[in-house]
């Protein structure tokens, strides 16, 4: 699949990332939290009568465990894709290697250069080792989660380079994304990350010393530009972090 740059410069923005909660996201897709205490042992009628909102919380596994569904869509729209080739649910791995930090100054800043979007699936992201081996807080990796809004009914000029000539075309992209409202949310251990269908989002994004391997669930048909759609875009938008792992973070 090629990636179309835009022509454009986006404007300068940086931005210092939000905790990561299903209010603050629900523009963009669905954060997926326990609503339980950490500390919580055992299933009981008084813990799910705590509880409060959707859904409503049930005692299942013969009562050893509480059942909330649905937590997240499952959207699967490729019945309206140009080519009308059928889809399948897509289960994947993603083992995700800190990224690399430009450090100007005192700052610590990851530069976003590009977004993606899946115009008919949502994605869900779900880390399997979130916590180091020993267990403390201060080895706890972070994720940044990057999105922005999309321009709908709007186009902007891009040039893609020709697979085969290696020669760059001029191309439109349709609902591009709003560069001038890029956000950013740092995710924490036990939370994971459904992307709406057709949100603007960058690749994933790990913070610290160590990887973190997430299982993807989306559906796919086979047809690049279908499945994932891609815009590159030169300096202008960038986050600022800390990159001793995330110690300013841990203030949030």
């Amino acid at each position: 699949m090629a990636t179309s740059i835009l022509t454009s410069a986006p404007s300068p923005l940086r931005l210092s990332p939000e905790p990561l909660t299903p209010d603050s996201f629900a523009p963009f897709g669905s954060a997926i939290i326990s609503p339980l205490p950490h500390d919580l042992i055992s299933p009981s009628l008084s813990s799910l009568q705590q509880q409060h909102g959707s859904p409503t919380p049930v005692l299942a596994n013969q009562s050893t465990a509480i059942k909330y569904s649905p937590i997240s869509p499952l959207q699967n729209e490729y019945s309206g894709s140009p080519s009308g080739q059928p889809s399948s649910a897509r289960m994947s791995m993603f083992c995700c290697f800190p990224r690399e930090l430009r450090h100007p100054s005192n700052a610590a800043l990851f530069d976003v250069r590009i977004l993606e979007r899946h115009p008919y699936t949502t994605q869900t992201f779900t880390p399997l080792n979130s916590v180091g081996e020993d267990q403390h807080i201060a080895n706890e990796p972070l994720y940044l989660v990057i999105v922005a809004p999309t321009l709908k009914g709007q186009t902007a000029a891009a040039i893609v380079k020709n697979p085969t000539t290696r020669i760059a075309e001029s191309v439109t992209i349709t609902d591009p994304p709003d560069l001038s409202k890029v956000k950013a949310f740092v995710a924490r251990r036990g939370q994971a990350v459904t992307y709406g269908a057709g949100t603007w989002h960058a690749p994933m994004v790990v913070l610290g010393k160590r990887r973190v391997d997430f299982v993807v669930v989306q559906f796919a048909n086979g047809v690049a530009e279908e499945d994932c759609q891609e815009v590159a875009f030169g300096e202008g938008v960038e986050v600022e972090v800390d990159s001793n792992e995330g110690n300013r973070l841990e203030k949030l």
